[in-house]
């Protein structure tokens, strides 16, 4: 029985074993993609039309009434020169997407629009056909529909309310695929996996781990980033190849210690990989406080004087004092992040301190500044 209760308790440190080691891997197509399989951006500029008086206005935004006329002698309409056009119910708007892989004509496409005028609103507006180019200038696909606005605003006699952003609108399967991207993944008997961060030794496990499924010499590493994969030749095999390549489970190696700032906001960001050394750190508050009050000066009754305004400035310096504090050697984030409360700093004066301690060479990690 005794012998029994052992082996249970080995099985189930090793299942908890696996389940920790499962835990940390990821599968290699969130690790990597294939080279050649990307989206490309397309870019168009349009009109939306039949907005309730919240258009551009036309002395400010003259490209609207010229795109306005162009679009009526498109359509057979001739105005004529001295017409001047005092349009509010249509906003010039620049309409964005993304063409995904092996898009072909005819998909349908999540369209956003965005004003590029002075347009209150575009909500209740429908968007004019309008052409989506990627960055060759060829036309990959059309675009039309109704503008769905997330937001609601209303003003009257100066008062003003607003619930979220008015001037962006989304069109769900508001364009069309008119034109298909060659793709390259189907010449040859070679694919390429790009990681999305260059590692040396997760590239080398990457490779291990498709050479162990697909047999030696099925993959090899080109360099940090690139490996070059051997697939069969058909589409219908290879499709089947790389849907079993993405579904392999990699463990990445443990990535290079990084702490960023965020200058503007105070926020700081670090990764398990940052340690410290023992050091000595010692922080101190120095605050200057300027006052200002004004007051009259009154001249007596009988006099001859005139009032005047005297401004009667207090400046105050306070300076907290500052403790040394020792910060004991951390190998662990959970470690670090104790020693750095212990300092009592705010986000803003801990940007400085982790900047001294990189330079005093006790933060062991790379400072990246955003």
């Amino acid at each position: 029985m005794a012998a029994f209760k052992n082996i249970f308790r080995l099985v189930i440190c090793a299942v908890c074993l696996s389940a920790a080691t499962a835990g940390h891997a990821e599968r290699l197509k969130d690790l990597a993609s294939i080279q050649g399989v990307r989206q490309n951006q397309l870019i168009g500029y349009g009109l939306v039309v039949g907005l309730d008086g919240s258009g551009d206005q036309t002395t400010q935004t003259p490209f609207t009434v010229q795109s306005v006329v162009s679009m009526l002698q498109q359509l057979g309409v001739n105005l004529p020169q001295a017409t001047n056009l005092q349009l509010k119910n249509v906003a010039a708007v620049m309409v964005t997407t993304s063409l995904p892989p092996f898009a072909q004509p005819g998909q349908m496409l999540d369209i956003t629009v965005s004003s590029m005028g002075n347009a209150k609103s575009l909500r209740g507006g429908t968007l004019l056909m309008t052409p989506l180019k990627g960055a060759d200038g060829q036309i990959y696909g059309m675009a039309q529909g109704n503008v769905l606005v997330g937001g609601v605003g209303a003003a009257a006699n100066g008062s003003k309310a607003q619930v979220n952003h008015l001037s962006v609108g989304r069109i769900s399967a508001g364009a069309t695929v008119e034109r298909a991207v060659a793709s390259s993944l189907g010449q040859g008997d070679l694919v390429y996996l790009e990681l999305n961060d260059s590692d040396f030794s997760t590239a080398s496990r990457v490779v291990d781990a498709v050479n162990r499924k697909f047999g030696a010499d099925t993959a090899a590493a080109q360099d940090g980033r690139v490996i070059r994969i051997r697939a069969p030749a058909t589409s219908d095999q290879r499709v089947a190849f790389l849907g079993a390549l993405e579904s392999i489970s990699i463990t990445p190696a443990q990535l290079s210690a990084k702490v960023i700032l965020n200058a503007r906001t105070g926020s700081v960001v670090m990764n398990q990989s940052v340690t410290l050394d023992a050091c000595a750190v010692s922080h101190g508050n120095l605050s200057v406080v300027i006052s200002t009050d004004n007051s009259a000066s009154q001249p007596n009754p009988l006099a001859a004087g005139q009032t005047v305004v005297v401004q009667n400035s207090q400046i105050e310096i306070k300076k907290e004092p500052g403790q040394v504090l020792m910060l004991k050697s951390a190998t662990s984030l959970a470690d670090v992040v104790k020693a750095l409360n212990a300092i009592g700093a705010t986000p803003q004066d801990l940007l400085a301190i982790l900047q001294a301690m990189k330079a005093a060479g006790s933060l062991r990690a790379e400072l990246e500044i955003i």
